[in-house]
């Protein structure tokens, strides 16, 4: 059971691996931005980068997802 369902199972796991890194390094750029009281419109730029990040790992799932299912 366990050895069928290996490769799911890891990309899984690596997936939420990277989601949760991306809430960790979310929470400590909080915490840096609210400590050395950066101005809004830094923040809005720290937050835009931060964002488009996870957005280009999103869409990287979404595209290899696709490919992957079309060449087999």
């Amino acid at each position: 059971m366990l050895s069928e369902h290996f490769e799911l199972i890891e990309s899984l796991m690596t997936n939420f691996a990277i989601a949760a890194l991306f809430l960790l390094i979310g929470l400590a750029i909080q915490d840096v931005l609210k400590k050395g009281d950066v101005p809004k419109i830094g923040r809005f730029f720290v937050w835009l980068v931060l964002f488009l990040g996870m957005a280009g790992f999103i869409a990287k799932g979404i595209i290899q997802f696709f490919v992957e299912r079309s060449l087999g």
